[in-house]
């Protein structure tokens, strides 16, 4: 029964990606932003559960133009905050652009690539982020660089932080966290090593009671701030929420918004 209902889990989420790859190429030629923005949190949101995972969102993100910066455990990360700040302009990997379905639906949420092996394409990937926030959008990145194992922090990368105190936009950061029934941390949204894509898609639809649970902390002011102290402070302020949640698990859900 567990078997047959991964698979179920697995072929509905296939299909769904079809369905959302559709809407892209067909429906967001002809939509307003803010009917894009429907569409990609209905199908961050249905993607989740879909997979069997519940989301719930402590705090609130601030209006207007913002930069994003999260922890980063799981190509998940995205779909979580996707299905309540539908507006978030992700920066992501090149090798994105490659992923079969992935790579049409992260195009058509207005996602930036950056080619993390050339340092000089940070420089282009930050004028592009602060056209963007000069524009009032809201922007998200990672600032670890790459996804870990969910019981560590890395070291946060100061770089991309450039373009919100190059234009005085406040960055607001979030910590996330998957647990499940009998693990704070759960092993079914590791995405790190060598795992692929597929393969983490199994794990997760093989999950039980898995919960993502997002922090939307208090925004930053940035105006005339060192980038690494910032990238510090930020570090803190996730890794703090982080280790004050440390032993919840999803048998004792705190209080947050479902979806």
């Amino acid at each position: 029964m567990r078997g047959a209902r991964a698979l179920w889990r697995l072929v509905s989420t296939v299909l769904h990606g079809v369905h959302g790859v559709l809407v892209v190429l067909l429906l967001f030629p002809g939509l307003s932003a803010a009917g894009r923005r429907l569409r990609i949190a209905w199908w961050a949101g249905k993607t989740l559960r879909l997979l069997g995972l519940r989301l719930e969102v402590e705090g609130a993100f601030r209006p207007g133009a913002k930069l994003l910066v999260a922890n980063h455990v799981s190509w998940l990360d995205i779909m979580a905050i996707h299905a309540v700040c539908p507006e978030a302009r992700f920066v992501s990997k090149a090798d994105v652009q490659h992923w079969p379905l992935v790579n049409r639906l992260v195009a058509g949420a207005g996602t930036l690539y950056i080619e993390r092996e050339r340092r000089r394409d940070a420089v282009r990937v930050v004028h592009q982020m602060a056209e963007a926030l000069h524009a009032g959008d809201t922007v998200a990145v990672f600032p670890e660089g790459t996804t870990n194992d969910g019981h560590t922090l890395l070291p946060f990368h100061a770089n991309l932080l450039q373009a919100a105190i190059a234009t005085a936009t406040p960055i607001q950061p979030l910590a996330l966290r998957f647990s499940d029934t009998r693990h704070a941390v759960s092993p079914a949204a590791r995405f790190d090593g060598d795992i692929t894509l597929k393969q983490s898609l199994w794990r997760l639809a093989c999950g039980e009671g898995v919960v993502v649970r997002l922090w939307v902390l208090e925004a930053q002011a940035t105006a005339h701030a060192d980038r690494r102290a910032l990238a510090e402070r930020l570090r803190g302020l996730v890794a703090a929420k982080l280790a004050e949640t440390a032993g919840t698990t999803a048998s004792t859900r705190t209080a947050g918004v479902g979806v």
